[in-house]
């Protein structure tokens, strides 16, 4: 994997990646214009986004019932260095066999590349609500 990301403004960059183009910024009580995310919030929303990708996938291929997949994730800020500390993937969705929708999210966890890289430098947790 390889992208671009270029300054576009005195906080902003824009990443560009195969066809997408994304704002990066800070919010403005950070001395940004917030036109969008920052670099911490896209680690996170990368860690959620290949988290559903892999669940979405383990859902489709086998055909479940399984509907209305939402994914909340949130992380515990450290100061000094400001870092994360922590993170947990909540999960929720529409379906009538919650045993297999936590067999999938394990199947989910097993495969995204972005908490694979992350766990062992960071607590990740996953739960069902």
């Amino acid at each position: 994997m390889q992208f671009t990301i270029k300054q576009t403004g005195d906080t902003t960059s824009q990443a560009v990646v195969r066809e997408h183009r994304v704002i990066i910024d800070r919010p403005t009580e950070k001395g940004g214009h917030d036109k969008g995310p920052m670099g911490g919030e896209f680690l996170l929303i990368g860690l959620g986004g290949c988290f559903m990708s892999n669940l979405l996938a383990a859902i489709k291929a086998r055909k479940t019932d399984i509907a209305e997949v939402e994914v909340i994730v949130s992380a515990k800020l450290v100061d000094s260095p400001p870092q994360i500390d922590a993170i947990n993937i909540a999960v929720s969705a529409k379906c009538s066999d919650f045993s297999l929708l936590k067999k999938l999210i394990t199947v989910a966890e097993r495969n995204c590349i972005v908490s694979n890289t992350l766990r062992g430098c960071v607590e990740i947790t996953v739960n069902l609500n």
